[in-house]
């Protein structure tokens, strides 16, 4: 590849991710899915084609086939052509690599995040992922709402699975955590 093609292909990629930043998550659309560490790379394959890695939240989520056709249409909207679409399975994701900016962003919209760190790397790399242990009575996620960490699980899974039911003991209110893994 000459110098011309390089960078070239060096400002596709980079017009690439600046395109899917403004990709947000179909489950929860206040968080892109770049800042839930959904999309791991952007990289030009052997054969020329912008390819776009994904890795889903856990491997059975249903939204992956909307975040795919987001993308795509997301690249097409842009002129970035030809893509494709790898799923990747491993390393697994992990709630390590949601970003301090999308936490807030969890929390504003009444989902608390997770809290504490699963022990993996922050970047998608390889590494061993280290399942949480259930939180001790004194570590319960703080109410989105009011702050409180009064708070007490009523369901293992809330409106999808990667989030638990919880409810408010000082404000009332049920939210959603989403649950570290």
């Amino acid at each position: 590849m000459n110098a011309n093609a390089t960078l070239h292909a060096d400002a596709t990629l980079a017009r690439a991710w600046a395109v899917l930043e403004a990709v947000p998550d179909p489950e929860i659309p206040v968080v892109s899915i770049r800042e839930l560490g959904i999309l791991r790379d952007v990289r030009r394959a052997a054969d020329g084609a912008v390819e776009v890695v994904i890795t889903p939240t856990y491997s059975g989520c249903p939204a992956m086939s909307q975040i795919a056709e987001d993308i795509g249409q997301a690249l097409t909207a842009a002129g970035i052509a030809p893509h494709r679409i790898a799923t990747v399975l491993a390393p697994a994701w992990t709630t390590d690599w949601i970003t301090s900016d999308a936490r807030e962003k969890l929390r504003r919209y009444g989902i608390a995040p997770p809290t504490g760190n699963c022990g993996s790397q922050r970047a998608p790399q390889e590494s061993t992922i280290r399942f949480v242990p259930r939180a001790a009575a004194g570590s319960l996620p703080a109410c989105p709402q009011c702050g409180s960490v009064h708070t007490e699980l009523l369901a293992q899974f809330g409106s999808t699975a990667c989030k638990a039911l919880y409810r408010c003991l000082d404000c009332r209110e049920p939210f959603d955590y989403f649950k570290p893994y």
